[in-house]
């Protein structure tokens, strides 16, 4: 019985480590996917940033200008 026990704990706890290595996988793929949406939000907000700063000192290329 005393075998069976720690037997069955012992299952448990790898089950257990099991799981929360995945979990932690899968946070971490997460994780890196919004640093890099959000790596890209900053860079279209830099690149409109520019646009408008070009827009409101003039002599806008037309490829440039807001539509």
């Amino acid at each position: 019985m005393n075998k069976v026990l720690s037997l069955a704990a012992l299952l448990i706890a790898l089950g257990l480590i099991l799981f929360l290595y995945q979990q932690l996988n899968t946070t971490e793929k997460a994780l890196q996917l919004a640093e890099k949406r959000f790596a890209d939000c900053e860079q279209v907000n830099f690149q409109l940033q520019n646009q408008l700063t070009l827009i409101k000192r003039g002599a806008v290329p037309d490829s440039l200008k807001a539509q």
